[in-house]
């Protein structure tokens, strides 16, 4: 008996639109009414079911054409940091802040048209084909992507799908208990120091984050330029490299795009490896563990499903070799000076001038600053603007910036000097299963310290990963990290596929969904 049409990932249901098992509006008017009905996660900012379902029409109409891909007609939802049309899409775009709550964006983000219809190549010049997926929705995120529990978003926290007291991760936070929870079968996400790996870790999905500039940051909200990137959430590694696919790709608008041709992600996770067999597909395979990466103070239901892991990964054929990243714990200070000094440029742009919230009453310009950012702005938002100001002022510059940014450097050289001797790295993604909504609330510095093996990859530029691996405490998932070298999204998308057809951790899923 076939799986319920919201229990599938995106590859069955692309098979299913294609053997016309089902349509696309079928399949779009079954998950807004379960997002509607079941989004006990708060996962959902905003959808618009008259403009999918209008896409979803325009889908089926290409596949009564022949002209589907293996993504038309398949749903989609949105991390609400990236912009989307208003006028098309009717969704606003707010980052989770109420400084942009209700603004209405005239145009799309790179990421969201190429999933979508297309993009526009130049004004005025006719749109270049995208994937044909339909949008349903935008996604709760902490407001800017600043956080990692997804509590510091102004429209309310998104849950844990596994445990509703507890938090999703952050800053994807929506994105991962949307697909966790059966609300759609795929999200995108943003990564700037483990914002994809980490929710996808704690929800029990697939994430990934590539290589810094395979795809595009334009139209994508502002955090910190230097790190920020877009990357899927989905159920597996098959889902995540066909949405890669079509969200990857050089883009003029964006000074930041790697220029390459374009990827096909599935063909490269289905290569198969020199000497590989069907029983040991990943024959040949160098997995390199930092001992840093396993220190004492990893939870120890995390450290058990992590071995586990491992050792299956053994079993398909992989070598595990023992590495170091002797700057792992500095990455935290560095991280949280490069981040918020760039995050503190970014967003001085939202001065209730052009766009977003304006203060209702102040007496000159001036004042109207103050209280706009006063009032527009959360509490870690403001946190970080503040040390991202101090660390660039006259006389910390030099000591705390261009340090950072020294160090950054330092953090890259440890992983080349490490992918000399293997070819992925693999550890856990966080410290900790998900804890309780509220437990680190008053201890921001709690929450930063999680981020410790996730941003190291994100201050190097590198492509990571989080793959689900057991479960811990509580019954909660365990995601288990992998990072290649520079460009190495196929070879991580391998390995993560190769562990998924031997496992079913990534198939399992939480009561409510």
């Amino acid at each position: 008996m076939s799986a319920a049409l919201h229990q599938r990932g995106v590859a069955e249901l692309g098979r299913a639109l294609a053997e016309g098992e089902c349509s696309s509006v079928e399949l779009t008017q079954t998950l807004l009414a379960r997002a509607a009905e079941h989004d006990r996660c708060g996962a959902f900012l905003a959808t618009h079911a008259e403009s999918a379902l209008a896409q979803a029409r325009a889908a089926d109409a290409l596949r009564a054409r022949g002209l589907a891909g293996p993504l038309t007609g398949v749903p989609v939802a949105h991390k609400d940091i990236f912009v989307t049309d208003f006028d098309t899409s009717g969704l606003p775009s707010t980052a989770g802040s109420k400084m942009l709550e209700g603004y209405k964006s005239p145009f799309d983000a790179t990421v969201v048209a190429r999933l979508g219809a297309g993009e526009a190549a130049a004004p005025g010049s006719p749109a270049s084909g995208g994937a044909g997926m339909v949008t349903l929705g935008k996604l709760n995120c902490d407001e800017f992507a600043m956080g990692s529990a997804n509590e510091n978003s102004a429209f309310g926290p998104a849950r844990n799908p596994w445990d509703l007291a507890r938090v999703p991760g952050g800053s994807s936070g929506g994105s991962a208990a949307a697909v966790a929870a059966g609300l759609v079968p795929a999200a995108t996400g943003t990564d700037t120091g483990g914002s994809i790996r980490q929710p996808a870790a704690f929800c029990g999905v697939t994430g990934i984050k590539p290589t810094y500039g395979v795809c595009s940051r334009y139209g994508m909200i502002a955090f910190a330029s230097s790190l920020d990137q877009a990357g899927p959430i989905a159920r597996s590694a098959e889902d995540c490299a066909l949405l890669l696919s079509a969200m990857s790709g050089f883009d003029a608008r964006d000074s930041t795009s790697a220029q390459r041709p374009p990827q096909d992600y599935t063909a490269q996770m289905r290569a198969p490896r020199p000497g590989a067999t069907p029983a040991r597909p990943l024959q040949g395979l160098r997995i390199g563990l930092p001992r840093e990466f396993f220190p004492a103070a990893l939870a120890a239901d995390v450290h058990a499903a992590l071995r586990a892991a491992l050792a299956e990964l053994e079993g398909l054929g992989a070598t595990l070799v023992d590495v170091s990243l002797p700057r792992t714990e500095l990455s935290i200070p560095v991280y949280y000076i490069i981040a918020p000094a760039e995050a503190s440029s970014n967003l001085g742009r939202f001065d209730g001038v052009k766009f977003g919230h304006r203060a209702a009453r102040y007496d000159d310009l001036l004042d109207m600053y103050r209280k706009t950012r006063a009032e527009g702005f959360g509490a870690e938002v403001k946190r970080r603007i503040m040390i991202g100001t101090y660390v660039l002022s006259h006389g910390y510059y030099d000591a705390y910036y261009l340090q950072a940014q020294k160090l950054r450097r330092m953090i890259a050289d440890d992983f080349q000097a490490c992918f000399r001797d293997c070819d992925l790295i693999a550890g856990p993604v966080a410290p900790t299963v998900a804890w309780k909504l509220g437990e680190q609330g008053d201890d921001p510095v709690k929450a930063y310290l999680a981020d410790i093996f996730t941003l190291p990859a994100s201050l190097a530029g590198l492509p990571g990963m989080s793959v689900p691996a057991g479960f811990g405490e509580a019954g909660m998932p365990v995601g288990l990290q992998l990072i290649g070298n520079y460009f190495a999204e196929g070879a991580l998308l391998q390995a993560a596929h190769a562990f998924q057809q031997a496992t079913d951790f990534h198939a399992r899923r939480p009561a409510a969904a």
